[in-house]
């Protein structure tokens, strides 16, 4: 009994540690961001605790750059990006999950294998095809939206978690729906995917961060300052402001608020979500 008290004490203190140094920048942002401009946010020992509390920092951020605009530009792609990935990777994998079909398997570990693929690889000749169709903000915002949406409207780990969700739900189910004189389509929409809820809270979540947090594309294909995003509006400050600090930290804290906001919206669903995903295979 000591050995096992000692191993979960053991393991509760690595936990606390890896949580307290995950946690660290985050609680630092928020130092920064409300310290006043007399005091050294640089002095050592680190003083987390502001000495000259103060919320200006947020207040001038606010109005001195467009941030609404970019909360807004973030909101619209995060969006567009969660219901494409929803829907499409939620009809992609109901066949891969109940349907037989010649080349099944193949198919479904080709799309997966695709997940070892980083977007840094596929990036160049994603921007060539993005430049070819017209989709960047040099032709109009709404391409300009098109294009950022675009080549995140799908993913092989939504599909795979779509997946295993629909596995799990039992023939009888669907068998069932067929006989009260359902179609494919029919089960799919009105009997599968109420199931799966849970799965599909778990994609949206995993999308949504994915997508606002997003920096790299965003940054490649806008030329207009209007359509920037969250992210690349908030890099933008340490030019506009020669590095000042207490600025981008605030920028920064709004522009994590929606995620957790999302995710607290969302968090019932979490849990069972991923255990659901994780049953079968």
């Amino acid at each position: 009994m000591k050995k096992i008290f000692n191993i979960k004490l053991i393991s509760h203190i690595v936990l606390i540690t890896v949580s307290l140094l995950s946690i660290f920048p985050f609680l630092w942002l928020i130092s920064t961001s409300l310290k006043g401009a007399g005091e050294n946010i640089f002095a050592y020992p680190p003083v987390f605790i502001p000495k000259d509390f103060t919320f200006a920092n947020y207040i001038g951020v606010w109005h001195r750059v467009n941030l609404f605009g970019y909360f807004i530009n973030s909101m619209i792609v995060a969006a567009a990006t969660v219901v494409l990935n929803l829907i499409l990777s939620s009809l992609a994998a109901y066949p891969l999950a109940r349907m037989e079909f010649k080349g099944k398997k193949f198919t479904f570990f080709a799309i997966l294998s695709t997940i070892m693929i980083p977007f840094q690889a596929i990036m160049l000749p994603i921007y060539i095809i993005t430049i070819k169709l017209h989709l960047t903000d040099s032709v109009n915002n709404l391409a300009g939206y098109i294009g950022l949406v675009m080549p995140f409207a799908v993913s092989a780990f939504g599909i795979f978690l779509m997946r295993q969700a629909f596995l799990g739900i039992p023939k009888e189910m669907e068998e069932a729906a067929i006989v009260d004189g359902c179609n494919a389509f029919q089960v799919f929409w009105r009997v599968l995917l109420p199931m799966v809820k849970p799965s599909l809270a778990v994609l949206a979540i995993f999308t949504f961060i994915g997508s606002w947090g997003e920096f790299l594309w965003p940054s490649i294909v806008l030329t207009k300052e209007a359509l920037y995003t969250l992210p690349v509006g908030v890099n933008n400050l340490q030019g506009m402001f020669s590095s000042n600090w207490r600025y981008i930290a605030a920028g920064s804290i709004i522009s994590i608020i929606p995620i957790i906001v999302f995710f607290l919206s969302m968090q019932k669903y979490f849990i069972s979500g991923e255990n659901e995903g994780a049953v079968k295979g």
